[in-house]
């Protein structure tokens, strides 16, 4: 039984997950898998091997992989996100209509339709039993709200940054990295902070990437 990585929902999650036959996954196949919160489409990384799984945060989820998607599942989900669209409106309107001080971000509706999961931000915590009674009569579906910060929000919207490129928590990373000032003024980077923040007010996750190679340099450069 060969296991893969598979990541799925819209925060991108990671799961190890098997197949029963000998179908074999290429990198990018799209797949129908079973999670915790339903039938979910995947996108297959890699082939789990012992290596890589030691490598994970230990915080993910092991499943089965269902089957490869068909062109009717293609068709399916595209159908759902264009749901999502109007759903995200309602829950919107209904929110305002109740007076609660929220910023919604995203809805997901899980494929297999077990759930939809209504992705928001807010200052502290909000009560939101009401709410989820209310929008629980709205799409005769469970519901469940997940408060998420800022730099979260980034993974849920279509954003590209100035590489060009989709920026880096939207397509690959799974936790942002811990970033700054000192790192800007290492790498002698403009300390302007309309260059150096991202869409999310914080500073730029690439920051990061190269910041050992410059602490080594620094090292040499003092020998």
């Amino acid at each position: 039984m060969i296991k893969y990585i598979v990541h799925y929902g819209a925060m991108r999650l990671l799961g190890v997950f098997s197949h029963t036959d000998h179908t074999v996954f290429r990198y990018g196949s799209r797949v129908l898998v079973k999670t915790p919160r339903g039938q979910e489409i995947g996108i297959v990384r890699c082939e789990a091997t012992p290596e890589i799984v030691a490598k994970l945060d230990g915080d993910f989820t092991e499943s089965r992989i269902i089957r490869q998607m068909t062109a009717a599942d293609e068709i399916e989900y595209q159908k759902l996100r264009q749901r999502e669209h109007k759903e995200l409106e309602r829950c919107k309107r209904i929110i305002q209509e109740m007076g609660i001080v929220m910023e919604l971000v995203r809805v997901e509706h899980i494929f297999g339709n077990e759930r939809i999961i209504i992705y928001y931000t807010a200052e502290g915590r909000v009560d939101f039993r009401e709410l989820v009674k209310v929008l629980t009569v709205e799409f005769h579906i469970r519901i469940e709200m997940r408060q998420i910060n800022i730099r979260d929000g980034m993974k849920l919207l279509p954003n590209f940054s100035e590489c060009g490129r989709e920026v880096c928590c939207g397509c690959y990373l799974r936790e942002a990295p811990v970033v700054s000032i000192k790192m800007a003024k290492l790498q002698k980077v403009t300390l302007d902070p309309a260059k150096i923040s991202g869409h999310c007010g914080r500073l730029k996750c690439c920051l990061r990437y190269e910041y050992d190679c410059y602490i080594e340099e620094q090292k040499t450069d003092t020998l």
